[in-house]
């Protein structure tokens, strides 16, 4: 018989942010104000999975590095609730930032399965391409879009080196920043449900990231 790649109580675990971020999405489409509370409580929840996965035969250094994505990941999230306006975006960008850099080393030390996969280019194309459409109209913020979208395509590259899961995952995050930098610097360029969009693949792309990355481990430790 076939081995499950997570067993039943991780993937219960996953229920309450499933669950949460069906709510979130929903209560944007809907432009409901209580989206800004259910926002907040995405990633610690997300994080449950991993406090139930948990082994000690699980590298210590990857689960650090999954804890480190998913909290600067929340800061990115709160900075809107906390912060004024001009200040939201640039501490958005450095917090998400360092979410990505914590997920680059994850993926390049602890769930690489191959070498970088040719098609992977795509994501050089996408930095180019991102720039070309939103720089015009960064202003002053421009130098930090271009570096965090370096960071934001590694992220995606490296999760091709993962497995599917992950590597799907990191599609979608790099999806959902793509549509938030639009909606962000084009605002009159997107519909009004480019909104739910943005955290529909960023909650999809988040899931899928820690789903893959603990069942890769998980593998691992039983080998």
């Amino acid at each position: 018989m076939r081995r499950r790649a997570l067993p039943a109580p991780t993937l219960c675990a996953f229920a309450p942010f499933a669950t949460v971020s069906a709510a979130h999405v929903i209560l944007l489409a809907v432009e409901s104000p209580v989206a800004t509370i259910t926002k907040l409580f995405l990633m610690p929840l997300l994080a449950l999975p991993l406090a139930v996965s948990h082994r000690r035969s699980a590298p210590p250094a990857a689960v650090v590095l999954l804890l480190v994505a998913l909290l600067f990941s929340w800061l990115g999230d709160s900075a809107g609730t906390v912060l004024p306006g001009a200040f939201e975006l640039p501490v958005m960008l450095l917090f998400f930032g360092m979410a990505h850099l914590a997920y680059i080393l994850l993926f390049s030390r602890h769930l690489a399965r191959r070498r970088m996969p040719w098609w992977a280019l795509i994501y050089a194309a996408w930095w180019v391409a991102m720039l070309a459409v939103v720089g015009p109209h960064a202003g002053g913020l421009l130098l930090g879009v271009a570096i965090y979208g370096l960071v934001l395509g590694g992220t995606a590259a490296f999760s091709a080196r993962c497995s599917p899961l992950v590597a799907a995952g990191g599609a979608l995050f790099l999806t959902s920043d793509s549509i938030l930098a639009l909606r962000l610097f084009l605002p009159d360029g997107l519909p009004a449900w480019s909104d739910p969009a943005v955290m529909l693949t960023y909650t999809l792309g988040q899931g899928l990231i820690v789903a893959g990355a603990l069942a890769e481990l998980q593998q691992r430790s039983t080998r």
